[in-house]
């Protein structure tokens, strides 16, 4: 897997890689298409990995204040924690990882990110990375960047767990090797990185520096 390449650190992504927010997605994001006018279904489609506002600029729909529409869907999306599960096998594979070595990069906002993971049950990490800090949301590679950064290595060591393509491009454009979950995925995807169902069968290998490799215990990893 990667060639036995070893990693100083791994960035994940959040929605769709370490959680499971579909559900909530598709209650508060569908209600607001339904109100503009857009066909739902294939709107949704396009709200993942991308921060809020960036989404609703995308669409230049007149008359709308996208700051404003913006802090309301974020409002929404606090209040609303039904459904959001950790993805299969991510607990005990974030538990096992050194906790200087990674970080969660997400487009949400931090109030919107802490919320969520704590419904699901995933660990704070020491480092975090959110839609505020960056100017450039994904596809942008700025998050990453950062992330690996404040976590003191090169974007180029780092491997990142993602889901979705904006995010998936971020990663690449930051020189990350690239890892998809495809847990949440409703449809097939054509990428050319290596693809994971779950966590489940794969763990980080540990050398005496501290780089991690990863290991698969099962045949569930797939190029």
């Amino acid at each position: 897997m990667f060639n036995n390449k070893k990693f100083a650190a791994f960035l994940f992504d959040m929605d769709g890689t370490v959680l499971n927010s579909i559900p909530v997605v598709e209650r508060v994001w569908g209600s607001w298409a339904e109100r503009h006018g857009l066909d739902v279904e294939a709107f949704l489609k396009t709200v993942h990995g991308i921060r809020a506002i960036d989404t609703i600029n995308r669409l230049g729909l007149p008359g709308v204040d996208a700051q404003k529409e913006a802090l309301q869907l974020l409002e929404d999306e606090i209040a609303d924690i039904d459904g959001i599960l950790p993805i299969p096998g991510v607990l005990s594979f974030l538990a096992a990882l050194p906790p200087e070595r990674w970080a969660i990069v997400t487009s949400a906002p931090r109030d919107l990110a802490l919320k969520r993971m704590a419904a699901a049950g995933i660990p704070f990490p020491r480092t975090m990375v959110t839609g505020e800090d960056v100017s450039d949301g994904k596809p942008a590679p700025d998050c990453y960047l950062l992330g690996a950064k404040r976590l003191g290595v090169d974007a180029s060591d780092c491997l990142v767990f993602e889901d979705a393509p904006a995010g998936i491009d971020a990663g690449r454009a930051a020189g990350a090797d690239v890892v998809v979950i495809t847990a949440t995925h409703q449809h097939p995807v054509e990428t050319e990185h290596l693809m994971i169902a779950s966590y489940d069968g794969i763990r980080a290998v540990p050398d005496d520096e501290g780089l991690m490799l990863l290991a698969t215990e099962t045949a569930a990893v797939a190029c």
